[in-house]
């Protein structure tokens, strides 16, 4: 419906947040630009900057806020990005600059930056208790597709067992909440 919109409206800005009712802001900005209509996207999110603003950059954004910012800063970050800039508060903006100057190596200091997005959507959906084949149908799936993806998260987050996963999992996101 968006990609509708933003074709037949023109909008200026597209506000777009992480999680979208049955599908992902990511693949949505993603989308957006494949449609190569230019409106510039600014990421309005409740998820923790430092997981997904870099993200939502490579995704075709051009700037990511946080819901928990003051209006003001958030009236700044559509300015800036109608103005054609980027935004990212100073801290975001401080932790790219950083990685940049490393040698051109960005070390990834916890294992959850080393997933996929897919990977962190079904993450986040384990944590919020769903099964494999809820998972499946939610993200449109095949059950041994969310296994495989599964395996890749265990992998990488080096979880022996998938209880351990799940632990992981909830605490997540109750953490984010």
């Amino acid at each position: 419906m968006a990609l509708n919109l933003s074709g037949n409206t023109c909008p200026d800005l597209a506000i777009i947040d992480i999680t979208l009712k049955g599908s992902s802001g990511l693949e949505l900005i993603k989308n957006l630009k494949a449609l190569s209509i230019g409106i510039p996207v600014l990421v309005l999110s409740m998820h923790d900057e430092a997981l997904y603003a870099e993200r939502a950059l490579h995704a075709g954004a051009t700037g990511y806020i946080t819901k928990d910012q003051a209006a003001d800063q958030i009236i700044q970050a559509v300015r800036r990005v109608l103005a054609g800039e980027v935004y990212l508060s100073e801290r975001m903006t401080a932790s790219i600059l950083k990685s940049l100057t490393s040698a051109g190596v960005k070390s990834l200091s916890r294992p959850i930056d080393r997933l996929t997005e897919r990977e962190l959507e079904v993450l986040e959906l384990i944590g919020s208790g769903h099964t494999t084949r809820e998972i499946a149908e939610t993200l449109k799936l095949g059950v041994a597709t969310v296994d495989t993806y599964r395996a890749r998260i265990k992998e990488k987050m080096n979880f022996q067992k998938g209880t351990e996963l799940q632990h992981d999992a909830i605490r997540w996101i109750r953490e984010r909440e």
